[in-house]
């Protein structure tokens, strides 16, 4: 670790009073937090402490005009019980290209990983071995400015909190393309994990859920005819014999668990495509019968088997359970993930740091 981390352990662990087999998502936090705060150029106050909630001034600048930026990643445990991370330097990557488009302050990479590390390395107790499951880490920034002024901040706090989590998606997903809203356009923020993308996803997805569905499919914004991706994860199409994913064009996030995919693969000898799909042409692969399996793909929900499809009133009902590309891929990354089979890319990065007893 090259970055100076202090380490306050609390006096008593709450892990012994979790179910592991019974994890709520989202709602089962750790005993700590790591937190860092940047004032005057520098990132400093380097933390892991106590879980606590946090004070903030009414006119928090982040509260008002959404410099508000977050991260979604994974630990596991190797077989052996090794906490083990999925390709943490991708996400530093991708955290700081969101705080660049939202005129934030970058972290320096190794930073980013030390705090990771040694807050997995402290919490590694709460890692479930389930297959499946795993600690969910959710670093996250905000401006703290306290003044009202459309401006952005010159000071910020980072946090970094850990959940242990079952899975996302407990059963295949139902999806309703998109016609009256959207979600990013090019030169907007969609590639950014910014949390105005989905506050602003919430109306339209409350309204698929109303009809019966689980998530949106969101289309392009000009002719609501080229998907884009899916409110949780990215896409994939099965049809015609390829696996067809849309091309990050500047308005689809750039998921780290899409990439491993594609290259997944492609390794195992798919033919994988990057580029635009219309809806079109996923209506006319579905009457002709080549469209064979629709799956997501994403950091939470990991692999996600898609059950049924609305595109303009047709409705698509889809046999999952014959489905295999995904299923394949899903059953990859989990034995990537506990050691199953070997990691030959070096996307897995165990967590060597010293644990705190607490």
């Amino acid at each position: 670790m090259t970055h100076n981390i202090k380490i306050t352990p609390c006096s008593v662990s709450k892990v012994s009073g979790l179910d592991f087999n019974n994890i709520p998502f989202g709602r089962v936090f750790t005993d700590h937090m790591f937190t860092a705060d940047y004032i005057d150029g520098q990132w400093t106050n380097l933390e892991i402490k106590p879980f606590e909630n946090l004070s903030l001034h009414p006119a928090t600048l982040g509260l008002h005009y959404g410099q508000s930026i977050f991260e979604g990643m994974k630990a596991t445990k190797h077989l052996d019980g090794t906490p083990l991370l999925f390709r943490p330097d991708q996400h530093a990557k991708r955290f700081n290209r969101s705080a660049q488009r939202m005129c934030m302050p970058t972290m320096p990479e190794s930073m980013f990983l030390d705090a990771i590390n040694a807050l997995v390395g402290v919490e590694q107790h709460w890692i479930p071995s389930q297959k499946g499951s795993a600690m969910y880490i959710r670093p996250f920034m905000f401006a703290t400015d306290e003044m009202v002024g459309v401006r952005p901040s010159d000071s910020y706090k980072m946090v970094i909190i850990v959940l242990p989590v079952g899975p996302y998606y407990t059963k295949p997903v139902s999806l309703i393309a998109a016609q009256n809203y959207v979600r990013a356009v090019k030169g907007g923020v969609g590639e950014a994990k910014a949390s105005g993308n989905y506050a602003a996803a919430m109306l339209p997805s409350k309204m698929a859920k109303d009809l019966g569905y689980d998530q949106v499919l969101w289309l392009d914004p000009f002719e609501f005819k080229y998907i884009q991706e899916v409110g949780t994860m990215n896409i994939f199409f099965v049809m015609d014999g390829k696996v067809i994913t849309p091309i990050t064009d500047g308005a689809i996030l750039h998921g780290i668990t899409r990439m491993s995919i594609m290259d997944i693969l492609q390794e195992k000898g798919y033919d994988v495509e990057e580029r635009l799909i219309s809806i079109d042409e996923v209506l006319d692969a579905h009457q002709r019968g080549t469209l064979t399996e629709v799956f997501g793909a994403g950091t939470a929900a990991l692999v996600a088997a898609v059950s049924k499809l609305e595109i303009k009133g047709t409705v698509i009902e889809l046999d999952w359970e014959s489905a295999t590309v995904g299923p394949e891929a899903k059953s990859y990354l989990n034995d990537l993930r506990d050691g199953t089979i070997k990691d030959t890319r070096g996307w897995i990065h165990p967590v060597e740091l010293p644990v705190v007893e607490i």
